[in-house]
């Protein structure tokens, strides 16, 4: 995990929040490579989920919303985590993580937990009793800061589709089962996060509700849960690293009749990557009950009117972006070209270490980037011209600093599929040498089929 933090610093991807004051705890900011990476995965699932799709549509709705609500979906009453302070120093936990709470508000020793006496972890001082902690942060709307405008962050984005289900199911005459799209922020005051980019105060999401028949629930579940994998599958996460965790009945969201955790063999620990919920009709009957609007569908064929059922796919956008960083990260041993060819002195010999983002071509942040082997105006000028003729087509870098060799690890290590490099032989034969990340096998392409080559590679 430590290297791919440095390396996610060293290169761009992400940096610590407002480093230059001190930093914020667990505050992080998307470097010029990461803000790609994270984009990439973001148009990539719309793609997917949305575009190709007949029955889902997509809205982008407000961060705060009425306050009525999250009184309306049990937000006020249920979002909170079990609160315990130390004695001695003072440090918060999130109570379930080291004890299990019991009515009286005590703790009990958690089985699961290697903190067994559920003493502070950090000093084995006594702990408080554990309270509830709400977790949606506050704010106020307008100049006064009273109860009266109070409002809140949203701490998912999956209310705004509930909310807004009756006027995007007459603007766009959808026929059940379809569903309701977004790709949005929300804000939970976590009280334990950590772990680099996996638990943040701030993070996105990629969610769908999808509205169904109470009858075709279990049908639904699975098909849906097929297409997440499906999804993972195109990040180039392997199944061997995934595991289904069925969320037991006493640990269920308050709207859930049935989750299920995806989770992933993170290096911290097997951890949640994605979920799969089914909110019944909870949302839409709380919402029609508490706004007075008719949140029915109806069946223009059997003029049935009923509440829809709703199957929920969460994805983590920080969370896919940390897997996709953890599967691709890779550390190669190869034998440097002097070495394999018999030339060096003996005693300068040595394996090397190539370190290499796996990235698939598909989202990673650089496509292409183009060489020129040296700094010389012969080279570089017509090296950047082919670097501007194909910026229409790809997402490409244009470097010429340092030696090619360097030049290429550096390649490597932010996953770009393929550096073209333009050098003397160019000038001569109009052809360039094309060296693929993955293989480093190296092919010498003619620079007026070198678009069409990319595309095939890149494309297929």
């Amino acid at each position: 995990m430590d290297k791919i933090i440095s390396l996610c610093k060293r290169r761009g991807f992400i940096f610590p929040g407002s480093e230059i004051y001190g930093g914020m705890a667990n505050s992080w900011d998307y470097g010029p490579l990461g803000v790609e990476l994270k984009n990439n995965i973001k148009q990539a699932w719309w793609k997917q989920f949305v575009r190709q799709r007949s029955d889902i549509v997509g809205i982008d709705a407000a961060l705060i919303m009425n306050p009525k609500v999250w009184l309306a979906s049990g937000h006020l009453q249920n979002f909170s985590d079990p609160l315990v302070e130390c004695k001695k120093c003072h440090e918060r936990f999130r109570a379930d993580t080291i004890g299990n709470q019991v009515p009286n508000g005590y703790l009990v020793p958690n089985p699961n937990s290697k903190n067994k006496k559920g003493k502070c972890p950090k000093c084995k001082g006594e702990l408080t009793e554990a309270r509830q902690f709400n977790m949606m942060f506050k704010t106020f709307v307008g100049p006064a800061e009273d109860a009266a405008n109070m409002a809140y962050f949203r701490p998912e984005t999956a209310q705004s589709m509930f909310v807004d289900f009756k006027n995007v199911l007459e603007t766009t005459r959808k026929k059940i089962p379809f569903g309701i799209a977004q790709i949005g922020k929300a804000f939970r005051n976590e009280i334990t996060p950590g772990n680099f980019i996996f638990r943040t105060r701030e993070f996105e999401q990629m969610e769908i509700e999808y509205f169904i028949r109470e009858k075709d629930w279990k049908k639904q579940f699975e098909s849906w849960l097929a297409e997440m994998y499906k999804w993972m599958d195109f990040l180039g996460i392997s199944k061997k690293h995934l595991h289904n965790l069925e969320v037991p009945k006493g640990e269920l969201a308050h709207y859930s009749k049935r989750t299920v955790d995806i989770e992933y063999d993170f290096p911290f620990g097997k951890k949640e990557l994605y979920g799969i919920a089914y909110r019944t009709d909870f949302d839409l009957s709380n919402h029609e009950k508490a706004s007075g609007a008719d949140l029915k569908y109806t069946d223009n064929e059997t003029n049935e009117k009923f509440i829809p059922h709703v199957i929920e796919p969460t994805f983590g956008v920080d969370r896919s972006v940390l897997a996709v960083l953890c599967e691709a990260y890779t550390e190669e041993k190869i034998i440097p070209p002097s070495f394999a060819k018999g030339g060096g002195a003996v005693g300068d010999i040595k394996d090397d270490i190539r370190i290499v983002l796996k990235l698939p071509k598909a989202i990673a942040p650089i496509q292409v980037a183009i060489l020129p082997l040296s700094k010389k105006p012969e080279l570089s000028k017509p090296a950047f011209e082919l670097y501007k003729e194909l910026l229409a087509d790809f997402a490409c870098e244009y470097d010429e600093t340092q030696s090619i060799g360097k030049r290429y690890r550096r390649q490597d290590e932010i996953g770009t599929p393929y550096c073209v490099t333009f050098d003397f032989e160019s000038l001569e034969d109009k052809a360039v040498t094309v060296r693929d990340r993955d293989t480093m096998k190296q092919d010498r392409i003619k620079i007026g089929e070198l678009k069409e080559y990319l595309k095939e590679k890149l494309v297929g």
